[in-house]
């Protein structure tokens, strides 16, 4: 049993996609024009597939409604697709999520656990800051009495009821094991994975999603402004040439958009750089690329000191650094982010350094002159480091933390 509140794209889709599971489905609709033509079995606004799933469970699994007091009396779940608009500045205005939330605790009228799910956008943190708090204020014991947790959507519009009926993955952010149990049983018939993540990390991935097509539309845009102002390029042809690239075609691509150390080796920071020294000499200083280079220039700086909040104050213990290539598969050491990670590390009075790579050290010893020391194998390295830093991505250093008892720090994020 569930209630769903709003009925606009997501709330209607996931409204009827949760119909088309074999739930029972109540929809609450304030826009009185909106919700009567839902119920004489008519789409508000276009949306190919959501039409027919009306006609199939509308009277049936579905039911429009404005009586919040019968509903909610009959859910276990409570799902929010309320407006959460920007404001001025840039802020989500939560005054209709605060507000249905409102209006359902003053229909709970028993001690029935029911999960309120806030499908709508809202930014990291906010259920767990803003939400819960506002829940706890009007009396609400969370999660004894009132789970919470929350299910970004990932639907584009035009494609809604395709996107939930035949979802790439599901996303739940929950906090205790009782709401985590209703939800699942609720995406029990869903044949794409089901991730319960934290209430945070379950906001996030839908920002990380949004911002990362912004980022990617705009530095297209940056990039076509700067081919403008070189001149004599055919932007159409180049990104259609970019596109063959098998990587995209083979999902590869996705290695490259992944957070680590920063880029290294020869190509990547010599030809960022040659590249924005070139647009900056045609008059175009393009903002993205511009931090693009700053960002990757700050990050041994930033890890160093992730290293180093692991490490503690005591400048004598041994920090391991496994890995010195820029790349696994490669013995290439230009430009390579552990060596300017270890820099920073002795810079800020740490030089009882041990490192191991299975391929590069040799090239490393030859190149840098550091205060490191290389060891001959893994598990001496083990043996001698006080706190282990993951800086290349090799395989092989994927049991560290099976085989050491020291604070292991994954700079490539590969655990």
């Amino acid at each position: 049993m569930v209630t769903v509140v709003g009925l606009g794209f997501v709330g209607l889709t996931t409204a009827l996609g949760f119909a088309e599971y074999g739930h029972k489905v109540y929809g609450i609709e304030v826009d009185a024009a909106r919700l009567a033509k839902i119920q004489s079995g008519r789409l508000p606004f276009l949306e190919p597939g959501l039409d027919e799933a009306l006609r199939r469970h509308l009277g049936k699994n579905f039911l429009p409604t404005t009586d919040w007091e019968s509903a909610i009396a009959d859910s276990e779940c409570v799902y929010y697709c309320v407006g959460t608009p920007y404001g001025e500045d840039g802020q989500a205005d939560l005054t209709y999520l605060y507000g249905a939330v409102e209006q359902t605790l003053q229909a709970i009228h028993d001690d029935k656990f029911r999960v309120l799910v806030t499908k709508s956008t809202i930014p990291p943190s906010t259920t767990e800051k803003r939400i819960i708090p506002f829940l706890e204020e009007h009396g609400v014991n969370v999660p004894e009495q009132l789970g919470v947790a929350n299910n970004p959507e990932f639907l584009r519009e035009g494609h809604c009821w395709e996107d939930f009926t035949h979802a790439d993955r599901i996303v739940l952010g929950v906090s205790d094991g009782r709401s985590e149990g209703v939800l699942r049983r609720l995406y029990a018939k869903e044949a794409a994975p089901v991730f319960c993540v934290s209430l945070n990390t379950g906001e996030f991935i839908k920002y990380l999603s949004n911002t990362s097509l912004a980022c990617l539309i705009s530095y297209a845009n940056e990039m076509s402004i700067a081919a403008d102002a070189i001149g004599g390029i055919d932007t159409a042809a180049a990104f259609r040439i970019l596109h063959m690239d098998k990587r995209w075609q083979t999902g590869t691509i996705r290695s490259y958009f992944y957070p680590g150390c920063g880029y290294g080796g020869y190509c990547l920071p010599k030809d960022t750089n040659a590249f924005y020294a070139r647009t900056k000499d045609s008059g175009f200083d393009g903002q993205i690329l511009k931090h693009t280079i700053h960002l990757n220039d700050e990050m041994p700086e930033v890890t160093a000191r992730r290293i180093i909040r692991a490490a503690g104050e005591d400048k004598t213990v041994c920090i391991g650094i496994l890995g010195l290539s820029f790349n696994p598969g490669s013995d290439d050491v230009r430009d390579t982010p552990s060596a300017k990670i270890i820099r920073a590390l002795n810079e800020a009075g740490y030089r009882n350094i041990a490192a191991y790579d299975p391929v590069a050290m040799d090239e490393f010893q030859v190149r840098y002159q550091l205060d490191c020391r290389c060891v001959d194998t893994y598990d001496q390295l083990l043996e001698q480091a006080g706190t282990v830093a993951i800086t290349t991505a090799w395989p092989m250093f994927q049991d560290v933390k099976s085989r050491t008892n020291s604070p292991v720090v994954d700079c490539r994020y590969m655990l």
